[in-house]
């Protein structure tokens, strides 16, 4: 990404698109993994919600929040491999 600038540019979203649609098959494919402890309307109900997730932040230009996203995505994926269901902070 360019440093020094706050907006994405269109070079910065072709580059990062790519392992946003890594990330968002591998996170859909874990939650189909029979390790996690869900039955099929947890699993149905957490696809969806992953989903919304990366379509509303499918237009963010802010290169911090891209990066932030990504970051989060990645943490997910890895929680979701130990077969632990990620837990909403706040």
């Amino acid at each position: 990404m360019a440093k020094g600038l706050i907006c994405a540019t269109t070079e910065d979203l072709a580059r990062n698109r790519g392992r946003v649609l890594m990330l968002y098959r591998q996170i859909l494919r874990s939650i189909n993994s029979p390790d996690l402890p869900l039955n099929v309307a947890a699993r149905l109900a957490k696809k969806a919600e992953a989903r919304s997730i990366f379509l509303m932040h499918s237009e963010e230009r802010s290169l911090h929040n891209i990066e932030d996203l990504i970051d989060c995505a990645e943490y997910a994926l890895s929680i979701l491999k130990k077969g632990e269901v990620p837990k909403i902070i706040q």
